[in-house]
């Protein structure tokens, strides 16, 4: 989640501005296409006799986004997106993923049809980022570093005025060491199986100390990018991992996108693809793995992970 310093900063610097420049430029081009195709929708509508287009038209004018008395709202990008742009753009720190990674998750938020519910494992300094990408939405952070939240909230890099998130210090009590044993037990136990709240679950994967909003939001999206899983005394991804599936799983209907970063690391890949499934594999960008799984509430006797055919 935190960038590393490289050999040479000043180019690192430079490469990095150019990074988000052509990235917001990019999200502000997909921003505005929207909002002119909206546009152009509405004026169609007005034209139109069908009584059925004016119930489209005054659908959509419920906007909140939009002004009913000042026209010029909807042309314009949202605060918490421009916040997102001056930081990075005046900032020699920008997030770890790269922009080919980063562009699955905001491909998926982007067409969702409403705000979406995010959660993100970690902290980083690719937050505000997530924040800004989910406007109109909420977004909870889970961090393990209490220090690091009290840093980043005295930085007020994060504004509540601007957007709706919440930050949650979590403790973990597993470590990358342990990885091995607990995979092997855990693949052999059907109570690992077994869909339901992860705070009644008897696997031992399951972590039963997130705050109650976690367990009780039906998450639209939820990206692991932590704990800290890349020496052996950190507390792993191991229990983020099979806990954002066993959410996705009981959620009452629908699906749910579940992103794990670092899936070149050993926990990283054998994690996910033994609990997240390679049946509900979407896609792989670099280092980030997307999945998508349904509810398993909505239909009965649906396997932990689909038949591969």
């Amino acid at each position: 989640m935190r960038s590393k310093l490289t050999q040479y900063p000043a180019i690192n610097h430079l490469m990095k501005l150019l990074l988000v420049f052509f990235f917001f430029l990019f999200l502000l081009f997909l921003v505005l296409r929207s909002t002119s195709s909206s546009t152009t929708h509405q004026i169609l509508v007005s034209n139109s006799s069908d009584p059925q287009d004016h119930q489209v038209e005054a659908q959509e004018s419920k906007n909140p986004n939009c002004s009913p008395t000042d026209t010029t709202t909807c042309a314009k990008i949202p605060p918490s997106l421009a916040q997102a742009l001056v930081h990075y753009v005046t900032t020699n720190i920008t997030p770890q993923q790269t922009f080919n990674e980063i562009s699955v998750t905001m491909r998926v938020l982007l067409q969702k049809k409403s705000p979406s519910n995010l959660l993100v494992f970690g902290l980083g300094h690719d937050s505000l980022m997530w924040a800004a990408l989910n406007h109109g939405g909420h977004t909870v952070f889970l961090e393990e570093d209490k220090s690091w939240i009290d840093q980043i909230e005295a930085s007020k890099v994060l504004l509540p005025t601007l957007m709706d998130y919440s930050i949650f210090h979590v403790v973990y009590d597993t470590q990358v060491n342990q990885a091995d044993q607990l995979l092997k037990i855990c693949m052999g136990d059907d109570e690992c199986k077994v869909v339901g709240d992860p705070r009644v679950s008897k696997c031992g994967l399951a972590h039963k100390g997130l705050p109650k909003e976690v367990y009780e939001t039906e998450w639209d999206l939820i990206m692991v990018d932590a704990p800290t899983g890349y020496h052996d005394a950190a507390p792993g991804r191991m229990s983020a991992i099979y806990t954002a599936g066993l959410m996705a799983r009981n959620r009452e209907d629908g699906e749910t996108h579940v992103f794990v970063h670092d899936v070149d690391r050993v926990v990283e890949d054998k994690f996910s693809r033994a609990f997240l499934c390679d049946g509900y594999l979407t896609e792989q960008e670099g280092r980030l793995r997307h999945f998508t799984i349904p509810s398993h509430r909505t239909r009965l006797g649906r396997p932990f992970c689909p038949r591969l055919h």
